[in-house]
């Protein structure tokens, strides 16, 4: 149950809340909440995050008024944002550090640094109609946020960017947000077709699936697809795990400001889950 309302073992929950008791903060709407200790604080936005409960279901649950859940829950996420994302997913691991824990699906990319894609997050309808025209996705039909996710080959997210609006393609947002700097020369990043990069920085190369040009793949191209989908399926799963947080399930118009530190959150906190690859999580409980 605690895995239901958290997303995290007790043993997590008590990394972060000791990683909490060890920093100073002002609370979001300007004062203290005294009548909680600081793990029920945690527990409630932990709680928020998961199950995107109502501030009105939440202060029914801890016996409290949805002013208190709101101040509670906006200063948690903000701190353990500056927490948890900045020291564990914004810390790109080196290609030889990779190489140290590498499944055996990325023998064939022993250079990978990073595998790459892009996600949705539903939103409502902006008020103003050029961000009408910029939220709305003609993939999806519907107003979304889009934000770039990146993983290493064992599996842990270590690169994540804010959101952008629906509309704006995937290799833009590559662009924009300067994932491409972190590469040096001889590093491999793995994508699919949607993020074909013609500037590129010096050594460092993209793999994605080939095209079909011909009426059917040669021998090599199925085999070049299908080990680049053997590997890319891992930053899938991650991405799954992400969309377990409910809460990025539909941003509401009062959580935009929020919205990009909502799903960086979330994306920090799958990393304290056991690994996603059963190669890395074996190695992981014997090395413990």
């Amino acid at each position: 149950m605690f895995q239901y309302y958290t997303g995290l073992s007790e043993d997590m929950f008590e990394i972060i809340h000791s990683l909490c008791s060890n920093v100073t903060f002002n609370y979001y709407l300007g004062w203290n909440v005294t009548c909680f200790l600081l793990k029920d604080q945690i527990l409630m936005t932990l709680m928020k995050l998961k199950l995107n409960l109502g501030h009105k279901d939440i202060a029914f649950r801890f016996n409290t008024s949805s002013s208190t859940v709101s101040n509670v829950t906006l200063t948690f996420i903000i701190l353990l944002h500056d927490i948890l994302f900045k020291s564990l997913v914004d810390n790109v691991p080196s290609q030889l550090k990779n190489q140290l824990c590498l499944p055996n699906c990325f023998q064939s990319f022993q250079n990978c640094r990073m595998i790459i894609d892009c996600t949705e997050v539903s939103c409502d309808i902006p008020k103003q109609l050029d961000q009408q025209k910029l939220t709305y996705s003609n993939y999806k039909h519907r107003n979304i946020l889009k934000g770039l996710t990146g993983i290493a080959p064992n599996g842990v997210i270590t690169f994540v960017s804010k959101l952008y609006p629906g509309s704006i393609s995937d290799k833009k947002i590559v662009a924009d947000y300067g994932v491409l700097n972190i590469f040096q020369p001889g590093n491999l990043i793995l994508a699919d077709r949607g993020f074909l990069i013609s500037d590129l920085p010096s050594g460092v190369n993209l793999n994605i699936p080939p095209f079909l040009v011909s009426p059917q793949f040669t021998p090599s191209e199925v085999v070049k697809t299908k080990n680049i989908a053997r590997a890319r399926i891992h930053v899938e799963r991650a991405i799954q795990r992400l969309k377990e947080y409910h809460m990025l399930s539909h941003i509401p118009k009062c959580l935009y400001v929020k919205a990009s530190i909502v799903f960086q959150l979330c994306a920090a906190l799958v990393n304290f889950r056991n690994p996603l690859i059963k190669e890395v999580d074996k190695l992981y409980i014997s090395e413990d």
